[in-house]
């Protein structure tokens, strides 16, 4: 694995870098070796927090731990990352035969003991989709009490979705053409 470590409000000691690199290097049983790994390091006030990206064709897998001790973060995230492998297997399965080439076969094909549920769909919604702008997107999300909102954007005429984030701010994804 390729391990590509930065720092936000923190310097990456030796030792941090050490520690992401042994904690999550763990998961290299999982990866084929070219696999990159995005970590980046972020301290605000007393929270240390870790965000680790693996991009493996086709899909993101991702972990983001807070703790007030930047080990412990590093600690959380790898366990994460391993639970959403071994839980979304049959998934990567599948992706693996249409030619996703980042996971290893052995663990694919191998039985490991875990959550191996499957995504199911329960419920399904229609509703028409009017053109209105982001703010008023935010505004109907707020008065329906949801924390997203999927909008025909009367800007783009391209369904976008709002969402709400920390701290009473919004985001808004679009799609990328």
């Amino acid at each position: 694995m390729k391990f590509i470590i930065s720092g936000k409000n923190i310097d990456v000691t030796p030792g941090l870098k050490a520690a992401v690199e042994d904690k999550i290097g763990k998961l290299e049983k999982y990866f084929t070796p070219e696999t990159e790994v995005h970590a980046t390091l972020s301290v605000e006030k007393e929270r240390q927090k870790i965000e680790v990206t693996i991009p493996v064709k086709g899909n993101i897998i991702r972990s983001e731990q807070v703790s007030n001790d930047m080990y412990v973060s590093v600690d959380l995230a790898a366990e994460v990352i391993e639970r959403q492998l071994k839980k979304y297997k049959n998934k990567f399965r599948a992706d693996q035969q249409a030619g996703a080439a980042s996971l290893r076969t052995d663990f694919i094909e191998n039985n490991y003991d875990g959550d191996d549920e499957e995504v199911r769909i329960v419920r399904t919604k229609k509703f028409d989709i009017k053109p209105m702008y982001a703010e008023d997107a935010c505004v109907q999300m707020e008065l329906l009490g949801h924390d997203f909102f999927v909008f025909c954007n009367a800007e783009t005429d391209e369904v976008n979705v709002v969402y709400k984030r920390k701290g009473n701010t919004y985001g808004l994804i679009e799609p990328e053409n």
